[in-house]
C-alpha cells in the first residue's frame, strides 16, 4: 500500500513531464506509475524515455510508443499525430526504441487495481462514453478477475467512472473515494497539453492505495518553450503537409472502397 501518483500521455513533453513529477513528489507520492504514450507530438522523445525510465516505478506501452518503434501502423492515427510520430521514428534513438519495445500492455502495481493505456485489451481504443466503460467492464472481470480498479488512458480527459451491474455512473469531483461496490474505470489525463483547448496544464493524478482515494491535479508548465521547440525542430504539421495527408487519406479511401468493391462476388449487394 502507497501514495501513487499515476502518469500518462507525456508525449514528448519534457516541460510538462519535469513540472508533474516535482509536484507529484511534493505532494508524497512515493511511487510513480505511467499509462503509456511517453512519446509522440512533441521534440523531447529521447529524455522523455530517459526521465520515465529512472523515475517510474512501472510503466506500460502506449499506442503512440507501439507506432513509434514500428509495432502499430498509422491507421488509426489522426493527421497531426501521423506527421508528429513519422518524425519520431526517424529521431528517437536506439536506446529509448529498444526500451519501448520491452513495455508491457498492462500491469498490476498492487492486487486489486491494474493499468492499461486504451481499452482492456484495445491499446488504441477510446473509452469515452457509457457504452465504452461497461464493455470494458466485462472485459476487466474476465480478464482480470478481482480487480475493481482500472487505470486508463489515452483519451486526455480526467474521468472517474463507476460501473454497477449494467449502470455506469461518472462521477465528478477533484478527489473521489473507490471504496463502494463495483468496478472503477479512472484516467488522470494527459501529461501533455498540447492538444487542449484553453490553458495548457498538465494533468496528473495521487492514488492512495489504502484509502482507495483518487485526487486529480492539474499544474502549469512552460508550455511555450515546449511549442516552439516542437514547431522549430518539425513536430507540428505546416498546412501545406495538412493538405496533402487529407489528399493522401482520401486517395487511400477509395482505393480501399474500389478493391472491397472488385473483392465482392458479381450481383451482390453490400449490407
Amino acid at each position: 500500500m502507497a501514495l501513487y501518483g499515476v502518469v500518462a500521455d507525456i508525449h514528448g513533453n519534457r516541460e510538462a513531464l519535469e513540472a508533474t513529477l516535482v509536484a507529484l513528489e511534493r505532494r508524497g507520492a512515493e511511487r510513480i506509475v505511467c499509462l503509456g504514450d511517453v512519446v509522440g507530438y512533441n521534440a523531447d522523445p529521447d529524455e522523455c524515455v530517459a526521465i520515465v525510465r529512472s523515475r517510474c516505478a512501472a510503466v506500460i506501452a502506449g499506442n503512440h510508443d507501439l507506432i513509434a518503434i514500428g509495432r502499430l501502423d498509422f491507421r488509426r492515427c489522426s493527421k497531426k499525430a501521423e506527421y508528429a510520430l513519422r518524425h519520431t521514428r526517424r529521431e528517437i534513438g536506439f536506446e529509448a526504441k529498444a526500451w519501448l519495445a520491452t513495455l508491457p500492455a498492462h500491469y498490476s502495481p498492487e492486487e486489486g487495481w491494474v493499468l492499461v493505456h486504451g481499452g482492456v485489451r484495445d491499446v488504441q481504443q477510446y473509452m469515452v462514453t457509457p457504452r465504452h466503460i461497461a464493455e470494458n467492464a466485462a472485459l476487466l472481470r474476465s480478464d482480470f478477475p478481482g480487480v475493481r480498479v482500472c487505470f486508463f488512458g489515452h483519451s486526455h480527459e480526467q474521468k472517474v467512472y463507476r460501473v454497477e451491474d449494467a449502470t455506469v455512473e461518472e462521477i465528478e469531483a477533484p478527489q473521489v473515494s473507490l471504496d463502494g461496490s463495483g468496478e472503477y474505470f479512472v484516467n488522470p489525463g494527459s501529461v501533455d497539453a498540447s492538444r487542449k483547448h484553453g490553458p495548457r496544464l498538465a494533468e496528473c493524478a495521487l492514488y492512495d492505495s489504502s484509502r482507495r482515494t483518487v485526487e486529480f491535479l492539474r499544474l502549469p508548465y512552460d508550455s511555450a518553450a515546449a511549442e516552439t521547440k516542437a514547431a522549430v525542430l518539425g513536430y507540428r504539421i505546416d498546412p501545406l503537409t495538412d493538405r496533402l495527408y487529407t489528399l493522401k487519406r482520401r486517395i487511400i479511401g477509395r482505393v480501399s472502397r474500389a478493391r472491397t468493391a472488385l473483392q465482392r462476388p458479381h450481383g451482390s449487394q453490400p449490407r
